[in-house]
């Protein structure tokens, strides 16, 4: 015989369920109401980008763009939820709504702007060079034209290492991939932004390599939303969050709490917004 005690949990759950589905279909297309009405922020993010956003060994989600996920959403006063989006698939993800922010190690740039939109100010920013063992003696970008390097599909700074240096890319699906084709000479390095090659450097396993070329096309990193939330209220308060993390050293804390070391554009970022009273 169900107890009345059973029954009456069931109909609790069921008026919470049906309150939340009527407050979500009362928010239309607001992203913001819709959010808070669920009480989740899903944000996709990778998870195989050491030290900005990975699994642990335990399944989560770790690393600095996790960390400010984490933020927004408790700002928000919900919870975060993480959702793996990988550089080909992560602006259809959002496009399509099955994210609501990400926040992917993006990087900024005129085409991707007519797919989604960057939130302001920008929260990162790298460019992009080669990872080399010592072995191969190179100092300059014409010395490896016609050579074939590896790198992860979607990544945008593939087409113009092509283009502009006549370096032949292979790529492959994450950077896994990239380590295993370069380990069996199917590639002679990594076509990598700097900030992740810098943390490699920082690893005795990587000690027998290199990032001798120089940086190319230094671009911001953006977080993104949909089209929709740009000059709307998520879109807003995504923007302030970003720029008060700025402000009060947050993203250079959070930099220095994942092991890396504090970068230019965070300080010049810090320093340009940082209240000028204290």
């Amino acid at each position: 015989m169900i107890s009345l005690k059973a029954i009456a949990f069931a109909i609790g759950v069921t008026f919470i369920g049906t309150t939340a589905s009527a407050q979500s279909m009362e928010c239309g297309n607001d992203t913001l109401c819709r959010v808070k009405a669920a009480g989740v922020l899903k944000v996709g993010t990778k998870d195989d980008y050491v030290p900005w956003s990975y699994r642990a060994s335990d399944g989560t989600f770790k690393g600095m763009e996790v960390d400010i996920g984490k933020k927004i959403a408790e700002a928000l006063g919900v919870k975060a939820e993480f959702v793996k989006v990988t550089s080909a698939n992560r602006f259809e993800f959002l496009a399509q709504g099955q994210i609501d922010l990400m926040i992917a190690s993006a990087s900024d740039t005129a085409e991707r702007r007519k797919i989604v939109a960057f939130v302001h100010p920008n929260y990162y920013s790298s460019g992009y060079t080669v990872f080399l063992p010592k072995a191969v003696k190179a100092t300059e970008w014409s010395q490896i034209a016609g050579q074939t390097i590896c790198s992860v599909q979607g990544a945008w700074y593939n087409k113009p290492a092509q283009e502009e240096f006549g370096v032949k890319v292979l790529a492959f699906a994450g950077t896994a991939e990239t380590e295993a084709a370069m380990a069996q000479g199917r590639c002679i390095g990594l076509l990598e932004d700097d900030n992740m090659i810098n943390v490699r450097l920082s690893s005795e396993k990587w000690a027998d390599y290199q990032m001798p070329l120089p940086i190319q096309a230094d671009t911001p990193w953006g977080m993104a939303v949909r089209q929709a939330d740009q000059f709307a209220p998520f879109g807003y308060f995504v923007a302030g969050m970003i720029t008060e993390m700025h402000r009060d050293g947050e993203l250079l804390k959070m930099e220095k709490a994942n092991g890396i070391k504090n970068s230019a554009f965070l300080m010049k970022m810090h320093d340009a917004l940082k209240d000028h009273i204290n």
